[in-house]
């Protein structure tokens, strides 16, 4: 005959330590929520908002392949162009907030809520983890044949003299090169004529070609043609001369002080990217605006390294947002 009672109580006896681990195995799934998964766990896709070939182009593939290096996965460089970047821009943002989608934005990106407010689907700043500023570009007030000013102040004079006959190219409407230039001309009570193209290009065509007098342009875009001398700088919209073009003057030393005109590239991730990963970006950006190779390759291309990141790159991205703002309404400039 069988003790029952002995029976259950050794049975209790060998329960009660299997009953006490699945209980503790039940909280694992909690616990383990609060673990951060190995990053990067996958290749990670930096998108870009324009065709390959561009500055900001160049930059993204620059570092995709510095970061591949330095994080042990492929970083995919996917261009995404169209909607002056709204189509990249919305893309990340929606994108899962896990550090494996990217996106390499431009001086462009701050400008999107005032010229297409009714269109976008996402907010420049708040949706969106600054990570760190990449490189930056100054501009450069270039003039062509039609224009025989050589220096800052006899241009300001040429363009006071006939109030709204001079011209000024740049690569669109609402372009950095429209605002930039702008705000300067609003600066010194001037008046041009905007002729707007479509990309750079044809811009620095027709200023040799003296179909246009000027252009606030991106360094890297007429380095060449002033290096040529086919175009001749009478500015640069930096704190300091650029090495690339040590004899031209800031607008500062040229008489205008205050004004500055730079374009930056930057790395954004979608809001609510866990710090971690956030931290390891932030390295990962630092080493490569410290790297001499990479330097060397971007100032070939009138490009500056640059890391301004994470609070400092937000609250950057906010003033210009709206700087933005104001300029745009007081153009009535809108796009849609």
């Amino acid at each position: 005959m069988i003790d029952t009672v002995a029976f259950h109580r050794a049975l209790r006896r060998r329960l009660v330590p299997v009953l006490a681990a699945v209980a503790c195995c039940a909280t694992l799934p909690a616990a383990a929520q609060n673990t951060a998964a190995p990053w990067p766990a996958k290749p990670i896709r930096l998108v870009v908002g324009f065709a390959a070939g561009g500055p900001t182009d160049v930059v993204a593939r620059a570092f995709a392949e510095h970061a591949a290096r330095a994080l042990g996965q492929p970083v995919i460089v996917d261009n995404k162009p169209g909607a002056n970047t709204i189509l990249a821009a919305e893309a990340v943002a929606q994108a899962p907030a896990d550090g494996h989608t990217l996106l390499l934005g431009a001086t462009n990106h701050t400008m999107i809520p005032a010229l297409y407010a009714a269109r976008v689907k996402f907010d420049a700043v708040k949706s969106f983890a600054p990570v760190c500023t990449l490189a930056s570009s100054p501009t450069v007030l270039v003039v062509g044949p039609a224009m025989q000013a050589r220096t800052l102040g006899a241009f300001v004079q040429a363009v006071r003299a006939q109030p709204g006959a001079r011209t000024y190219g740049t690569p669109g409407v609402g372009s950095s090169g429209h605002f930039a230039t702008e705000e300067f001309l609003r600066s010194q009570g001037l008046s041009m004529n905007h002729v707007p193209y479509k990309g750079a290009a044809p811009v620095v065509t027709d200023l040799m070609g003296g179909q246009l007098d000027s252009s606030l342009a991106t360094l890297g875009s007429v380095l060449a043609q002033v290096e040529a001398g086919k175009l001749t700088a009478l500015a640069i919209g930096s704190s300091k001369r650029s090495a690339l073009l040590p004899q031209v003057p800031t607008f500062a030393e040229a008489g205008v002080p205050g004004f500055t005109a730079e374009a930056w590239y930057g790395l954004l991730a979608p809001a609510g990217t866990p710090p971690a990963v956030l931290d390891a970006l932030e390295k990962v950006a630092r080493q490569f605006a410290q790297s001499p190779a990479l330097t060397s390759r971007l100032q070939s291309l009138g490009l500056e390294p640059q890391s301004t990141c994470r609070d400092a790159f937000g609250a950057g991205m906010a003033r210009e947002v709206a700087t933005y703002g104001r300029l745009a309404q007081a153009l009535q400039l809108k796009v849609e």
